[in-house]
């Protein structure tokens, strides 16, 4: 049988020149390109956009399964450290350092990732990501040493910093406005489920198989994405490359490495004066940045993005709301398993709920949307998600678990619906010329929110724990650390006020 690539994704169309009429659509029809009957013509009225055809789940699958590979591995290697630590010789805490490098490594090249794609090619780029995410593992899973684990941790991480924004800008240039809300909710989908499904299957991995296989399995995961990126997605590539910014590239990179590397010790005991010194050292190293960035006439990290209305609102309150998120993670296994006494397996079970209820969202994202807009979406369920989360501080052993189950698939739908929203009205006002920017800028504070929830997760929660002079975290000490960062994320509601009541309108498909 004849395979028959989406029209939209053809690189031949999508490399011609887009302004074009029905004499030119014919005459492709003529070529070949375009076969008879195809709804392209109708495209004339939105000359910007790729075609109605154009198969967006595909593209969106296709780059889902490769975040999703990423995520899944950041969360499975943190149950396996201290079986990693006893094979290597080493203290359970010494294993940190195989996290730090990783996040080092997404600090540093992740604002690269848009020039990359602009110079050499979105599609080369991603599948180089995921061929270097999977040498990373293959390393990974061979190394005999802790110094080897983190060089191949690192490498890892470079095309990790890779796969995340030039994913996105891959699904942002192959559809068109109208899908965007719908691709973007099957490709929010990974950054949710990964940390829910990674303890359940990191324990599984390291009781019945080895821990090597956490990284073995990106392989074959890994090689099916590069056929698959070569099969169905299209070189889409500016035609005009601005230079590298090289010294933007160096203070952003020792900018963002030590936020996140501060960011990922102040979460642990004992290490709160280097966590301290990196975030300041880090903050001091931004400022020369801003203040490079204010000279330069194509930054590494364009921070006049934050200009553009839509833009800076989804940055801001997006932000606010990923806090929660990365500390969700982190607190709701805890909480399962020192609270409820459930082992590392049932607890991670319970939290699939969040995962079931991110699937529930994909499919009615686009009907809320249309129906009430970005704005009045976003505030109504940032109220309602940050009270789905609040309960989880009211967890207690007289809950039935089905009780604590529903709350937790209720939370998922709420979270991934307000991410799903923030993902797309971000580049509503964003021009093709600057889409690969605008990626690399938001990747960035997504990745650095992240880091900053567990931060914060965790300082509530040993704060709480040193204010009743505890040493082992009791119930108490969980609500105050859930109630701290939902807090937070409740500061998110004031930034969705202020979107526009028409921000989004052809997105969504509202009138």
């Amino acid at each position: 049988m004849q395979f028959h690539l989406p029209a939209a994704l053809d690189p031949r169309i999508l490399l011609r020149p887009r302004r074009r009429g029905i004499a030119s659509v014919n005459a492709e029809v003529r070529d070949g390109i375009v076969p008879a009957g195809n709804d392209i013509a109708q495209t004339t009225d939105h000359p910007d956009e790729p075609a109605p055809g154009a198969n967006y789940r595909t593209v969106a699958l296709i780059i889902a399964c490769a975040m999703f590979m990423e995520n899944l591995d950041a969360t499975v290697l943190a149950t396996a450290l201290p079986t990693m630590a006893r094979d290597f010789g080493v203290r359970a805490p010494e294993m940190s350092i195989a996290l730090t490098s990783y996040l080092l490594a997404l600090a540093i090249f992740i604002p690269a990732s848009g020039t990359m794609a602009d110079r050499f090619g979105a599609r080369p780029v991603f599948r180089a990501a995921i061929a270097l995410f999977m040498l990373g593992s293959l390393a990974c899973g061979l190394a005999p040493t802790l110094p080897l684990m983190v060089l191949a941790r690192f490498v890892q991480g470079i095309g990790g910093a890779m796969m995340m924004p030039v994913g996105r800008l891959v699904l942002l240039r192959s559809v068109a406005k109208r899908d965007m809300v719908s691709a973007m909710s099957w490709l929010i989908m990974p950054a949710l489920i990964g940390p829910i499904v990674g303890p359940p299957i990191g324990g599984f991995i390291v009781t019945y198989l080895d821990w090597r296989w956490i990284f073995w399995l990106n392989l074959p995961i890994g090689l099916a994405g590069i056929v698959l990126v070569g099969r169905f997605i299209a070189d889409i590539r500016e035609d005009v490359v601005h230079p590298f910014d090289l010294p933007g590239f160096l203070l952003s990179g020792v900018a963002l490495g030590g936020l996140l590397s501060g960011f990922e010790m102040a979460s642990r005991s004992g290490e709160g004066g280097l966590a301290a010194a990196l975030i300041g050292g880090g903050a001091l190293v931004g400022a020369l940045y801003l203040r490079h960035a204010k000279r330069s006439a194509h930054p590494i990290l364009d921070v006049s993005l934050m200009r553009v209305p839509s833009f800076s609102l989804s940055v801001i309150g997006g932000s606010l709301t990923r806090i929660t998120q990365g500390a969700q993670p982190f607190l709701l296994p805890l909480m399962m398993q020192l609270g409820f006494g459930l082992s590392a397996a049932h607890s991670g079970l319970m939290t699939v709920g969040t995962a079931i209820g991110s699937f529930g969202m994909k499919g009615v994202a686009r009907r809320i949307l249309r129906r009430f807009g970005f704005r009045n979406s976003l505030v109504v369920m940032g109220l309602l998600g940050t009270a789905a989360y609040a309960c989880c501080g009211l967890f207690r052993p007289g809950w039935p678990l089905p009780a604590v189950f529903a709350v937790m698939v209720i939370s998922g739908f709420l979270m991934s619906f307000q991410f799903t929203a923030y993902n797309t009205i971000a580049y509503d006002e964003i021009g093709k010329e600057r889409m690969s920017v605008a990626t690399s800028f938001y990747s960035t504070f997504q990745q650095l929110m992240l880091s900053l929830g567990i931060c914060i997760g965790a300082t509530a929660l040993h704060a709480s724990m040193s204010w009743a002079g505890r040493t082992v975290p009791v119930f108490a000490d969980f609500s105050a650390a859930f109630w701290a960062v939902t807090a937070i994320s409740l500061l998110a509601v004031l930034v969705n006020i202020r979107f526009d009541a028409q921000a989004g309108a052809e997105m969504s498909g509202r009138r």
